[in-house]
């Protein structure tokens, strides 16, 4: 291809040039990421607290609020990517998705009943499954391939900060107010708002699919079978990988038998976030220069090292250790997923596409936290963990087994 050409050489310097910079609409997206993460995060470390200390809800009903919650946004993720690729917008969609999450924020600080808090929930859950499918297309159509790993990992990384600092916040609002966790409900109205300021002022829409009429082709379920078998090998792929990386509960519960005070837990996923957050844009510029395969393949190994240490070493500074393992293996891999699937996508299907990854992983993460559950309950924490590593080693067998390599 470039042998024979004297031309073809000379101008390979300008190819390497400097790279693009990250479009403005994958910053505005990272920020609106983080503030809703702030706000949603401020509320969901003190419902369980709410929910069975206040309103007097049982536990059973806690986790069926957070279980009809997390299914009803996986299934929402596939319907808002369908749409969004069959109407050719994506901000729209991300604007509704972004809007539901606020509005439900003062229905927390309402609530005189835990069914209030159902529907609530439900319907900020309804805002994370309609707007994430479309918000992931967006970053792939207005970013260039080159540096589409860069651009996952910054809006990833400032997603993750949210996600530790509302936490932090919410624990601070707390002494301020002198345990109301209400008063924290509602200035957790405020960063809500902010993401929805941000999306109307920050975003910009890009059409995707349109012919010569200006409307895009209709997209219809048949149409799927253009996702072939490169996208559906990074599905496998990414459901084993979350069957092994179960509900981050189990951390918490995990560094709790080990000593961590009950009023210090929510210092767990501020620990792991923090770690996340710092590996995740780094993580996405080494994914745009390394081979897929051995990115994914070092954040496996990570990921068995977290589960054997969470498994074999004792003590407190032990949990903590493998947490933060947990942290590096989540930052290694996560943007890296959502860049697979964007390169082995047709750009007019991209939606959907991340709507169909969504749905299966997020039914994997429901079987992987009622298994890990189980085992916990028959067999002790060191076997659910040791469990993890085991389906950590089958995804890294389905990682070299297929070449994962973007085709040109």
């Amino acid at each position: 291809m470039h042998d024979a050409d004297g031309a073809l050489p000379e101008s390979r310097p300008e190819a390497a040039g400097p790279r693009p910079p990250i479009p403005r609409t994958v910053w505005a997206l990272g920020l609106v990421s983080m503030f809703m993460d702030i706000s949603s995060e401020m509320i969901h470390a003190l419902l369980p607290l709410f929910l069975t200390g206040t309103l007097g809800a049982s536990v059973a009903m806690v986790g069926l609020i957070e279980g009809v919650g997390e299914s009803t946004a996986q299934i929402a993720k596939v319907f808002s990517g369908y749409l969004s690729d069959r109407f050719g917008r994506r901000k729209p969609l991300i604007l509704l998705g972004y809007g539901l999450g606020a509005a439900s924020k003062p229905f927390f600080a309402l609530a005189g009943a835990p069914a209030m808090v159902f529907a609530a929930r439900f319907a900020d859950r309804i805002g994370k499954g309609i707007r994430g499918a479309p918000r992931d297309a967006l970053v792939a159509d207005v970013t260039p391939p080159g540096i589409r790993g860069r651009a996952y990992g910054l809006r990833q990384a400032l997603d993750t900060v949210g996600a530790f600092v509302g936490p932090l916040l919410a624990v601070a609002l707390m002494a301020l107010f002198a345990d109301d966790m209400r008063a924290v409900f509602w200035v957790a109205l405020v960063p809500g708002s902010l993401a929805v300021l941000c999306v109307v002022l920050g975003v910009e829409d890009r059409s995707v699919g349109t012919v010569g009429t200006g409307r895009p082709p209709p997209v219809r379920i048949a149409d799927l079978r253009r996702l072939e078998r490169p996208f559906l090998v990074v599905v496998t792929i990414g459901v084993v990988f979350t069957l092994a990386r179960f509900s981050e509960a189990f951390l918490v519960l995990k560094a709790h038998d080990e000593g961590l005070p009950l009023a210090f837990a929510p210092f767990v996923l501020v620990a792991m976030n923090v770690v996340y957050s710092l590996g995740a844009y780094p993580a996405g510029a080494w994914s745009d220069q390394a081979p897929p395969e051995r990115l994914l393949l070092s954040g496996l190994a990570v990921l068995v090292a977290a589960d054997l240490t969470l498994a074999f070493v004792p003590g407190l500074w032990g949990a903590f250790l493998g947490i933060g393992l947990w942290g590096v293996h989540m930052a290694l891999t996560q943007g890296l997923l959502a860049k697979l699937v964007a390169q082995n996508a047709p750009a007019t299907l991209r939606g959907s596409a991340f709507g169909l990854f969504n749905l299966a992983t997020g039914l994997a993460t429901l079987a992987a936290s009622l298994a890990a559950g189980l085992l916990w309950d028959v067999s002790g924490a060191r076997t659910t963990f040791i469990a993890g590593a085991v389906f950590a080693l089958l995804a890294s067998a389905l990682v070299i087994t297929f070449d994962l390599s973007p085709k040109s």
